[in-house]
């Protein structure tokens, strides 16, 4: 069962590929496309199980798998782990700024780098998506630039921001500082940036149990899970 949009909206269901969190299985979405949306309204679709990747708003519709799980932290009840802790002052020597997101040759040259060293994608055929991937957004959204003492940018954190919520879209970083953990930091950071100004949810999109590169998100603590019924449960520890 998948919850339905709070809209009513015309959903078109793509065609299976190869599922990108678990080996050997196909991946089914359906979704719809969006020249602008409400942020607000945008809340209310991830409230439902979807999520956006450029103007495409999209929910895993899978017929045998239901491993896609939303996943949201409470904000102001967010309390880091002591790992989570030294991360943070592992990475107290860099600066961040956050703007209306820019797409320029200096993320490109870092996102071809992540992709090519971190994911082991080619470079060239995924930095010609990244507008379109992350930079042409329907809704309002943050861009966080991460950078060190020589100001250096080691990491982007692109983040759709609504009245109650902050939702991290995409997050990527120079493998070669990635002894730093970004990752851990940037969302940490974004969740105390979130708790500043009152806002009470940080999506972290979808945690697959299963699957390696997932089982950060769920360290965030406290979380809530979206059950199959499409309600938010907190998981027993």
């Amino acid at each position: 069962m998948h919850p339905n949009p709070p809209v009513q909206v015309r959903l078109q269901v793509l065609q299976p590929v190869a599922c990108p969190y678990l080996p050997g299985r196909v991946e089914t979405i359906r979704a719809v496309m969006a020249s602008a949306i409400d942020a607000d309204i945008y809340r209310a679709f991830m409230d439902a199980g979807f999520r956006r990747s450029g103007r495409m708003i999209y929910q895993p519709v899978c017929e045998a798998c239901q491993e896609c799980v939303p996943l949201r932290v409470d904000v102001g009840g967010f309390l880091p782990s002591d790992s989570q802790k030294r991360c943070v002052k592992k990475n107290r020597d860099l600066t961040v700024t956050w703007a209306t997101p820019k797409l320029t040759d200096e993320k490109l040259d870092l996102y071809g780098r992540y992709v090519r060293d971190w994911h082991q994608r080619p470079d060239e055929a995924e930095s010609t998506k990244l507008e379109s991937f992350l930079y042409d957004s329907p809704t309002d959204t943050l861009e966080f630039e991460y950078r060190d003492l020589a100001h250096a940018l080691l990491a982007v954190g692109i983040c759709d921001i609504s009245d109650t919520s902050l939702s991290s879209v995409y997050f990527y970083f120079d493998p070669a500082h990635k002894r730093r953990s970004l990752g851990t930091f940037g969302a940490v950071y974004e969740i105390e940036w979130a708790r500043q100004r009152g806002l009470t949810h940080y999506y972290l999109g979808y945690w697959v149990r299963d699957c390696k590169a997932m089982a950060y998100k769920a360290s965030f603590e406290p979380h809530e899970l979206m059950d199959q019924d499409g309600r938010w449960i907190r998981p027993r520890l």
